[in-house]
């Protein structure tokens, strides 16, 4: 619509006759009450344009304005959707173009993603762990030294701390001197028991001597029997003086027996008594070496490489057996992971890890698959879950999974209870993007 149509309507408006625009307006005040079809016709009367009165109205020219320009709009609103729709390409070519490079580059990498990500499986709920423990002196006494400080790494034979060791100096050399007299006293046995051996061969030659004279004895004794029951050369005097004189003889055999046997016994009682004093030797000895292994635990060494946490001790405190000196880590660590047990399908001891540290994010340490629990960590707990009773919610429980490290770093400070990220590689396989990256 063109501004000279548009200046023609307005001076149609500003022609209305003042008699019908004043009644036009009474009604609009009053309401008509005449029937619709009159009112519509009066209306279409008021609204045509009529060129005989030219007396302006300015009220109902600012009345009748905007109607024009509302039916304008809805004019050209009706023109608008006339028109034929342009398709989106031609409307934004440069986004369609874009999404469909967006679309031919999303899908293969997404699609290589998924086949690289399908080869492994990781877990959140990771932390270092160890078998630390405390370090406690065995024997009482005052420190006199601690020459190592708090998270101070120590090798296998370092000193922790010292106990004043002059009384387990002081055990030892009684102990020791106690075994010089278990010792004196096992020789001093031997040496009687040597005597009593040359002792028992004197007394086997009166033996002898006595036997020797009682053969002689009986020799004589038959003969002068002989001689006096004959009555030719002996005298029946001779014969019971000589008699008498055997019997005599046979006393001093059995005598000189006695006394042998008797040293026989002697030595024998020597010999018990040497093994006496070789079991008190043994005493002996076994107080001396505890003495010499007290003295040896005023020194509280390290047993393995490891470092000092939570030091407590310090000189001059006196230090019972079984006190807490000192918290100790060992070198010898390794990481908890507890995955879900629908990750545990392919996952088997050996595979490799790679394990990316909280502490350390720049790191990259690798690691294997040592182990896997027979169990979930619920089952070992202290109070495990009774499902027997009560509504059941199937729940996926974690394992515990054990993960070795195979070099791990020196230069920095792991312990236990440090979160850790570890991701295991299921599959061996090289995935498509690998290959890829290998080919290229």
């Amino acid at each position: 619509m063109t501004f000279e149509t548009e200046d023609r309507h307005r001076q149609s408006a500003l022609k209305l006759p003042k008699s019908q625009s004043t009644r036009c307006a009474s009604r609009d005040l009053v309401g008509d009450r005449r029937p619709l079809g009159e009112a519509n016709s009066d209306w279409a009367q008021l609204r045509a344009p009529t060129p005989q009165n030219r007396a302006p109205s300015g009220p109902h020219v600012e009345a009748l304005a905007p109607e024009r320009e509302d039916q304008h709009g809805e004019h050209d609103n009706e023109a608008r959707r006339d028109e034929p729709r342009r398709s989106i390409l031609r409307r934004r070519p440069f986004a369609f173009v874009g999404a469909l490079i967006l679309l031919f580059v999303a899908l293969p990498a997404g699609y290589l993603y998924w086949d690289y990500a399908s080869h492994f499986e990781s877990t959140d709920d990771a932390f270092i762990a160890a078998r630390q423990f405390t370090i406690a002196p065995k024997v009482p006494g005052y420190l006199t030294a601690v020459p190592v400080t708090d998270n101070e790494h120590v090798v296998a034979g370092q000193v922790i701390a010292r106990i004043d060791d002059r009384d387990y100096r002081n055990a030892l050399a009684q102990a020791k001197a106690q075994v010089a007299a278990a010792r004196a006293n096992i020789e001093n046995i031997d040496a009687q028991i040597v005597v009593q051996q040359a002792q028992i061969h004197a007394n086997q030659a009166q033996v002898d001597q006595a036997q020797a004279a009682l053969v002689f004895a009986e020799q004589q004794a038959k003969r002068y029997q002989e001689l006096a029951a004959t009555a030719l050369a002996g005298t029946v005097q001779d014969a019971q003086r000589y008699t008498s004189g055997l019997r005599q003889q046979q006393a001093a055999v059995e005598s000189a027996q006695g006394t042998l046997a008797l040293a026989r016994r002697q030595i024998e009682a020597l010999k018990a008594q040497r093994s006496s004093a070789v079991a008190n030797l043994g005493l002996r000895k076994a107080q001396r070496d505890q003495a010499q292994l007290d003295l040896s635990h005023t020194i509280v060494t390290a047993d393995q490489p490891g470092r000092v946490v939570q030091l407590s001790a310090a000189v001059g405190e006196f230090a019972q057996p079984g006190t807490n000196l000192t918290m100790f880590v060992p070198d010898d660590i390794w990481v908890w992971a507890n995955f879900k047990e629908t990750q545990l399908d392919y996952m088997r001891p050996r595979q490799r890890v790679t394990l990316e540290i909280d502490a350390y994010p720049e790191r990259t340490i690798r690691a294997h698959v040592d182990s896997v629990q027979p169990g979930s960590g619920t089952a070992f707990s202290l109070l495990p879950v009774e499902n027997a009773t009560g509504n059941y919610v199937k729940i996926v429980q974690r394992v515990p999974v054990k993960l070795v490290m195979d070099d791990p770093p020196g230069d920095v400070a792991l312990g236990p209870g440090m979160s850790v990220v570890p991701t295991v590689r299921i599959d061996p396989a090289p995935s498509l993007l690998e290959r890829l990256e290998a080919w290229l």
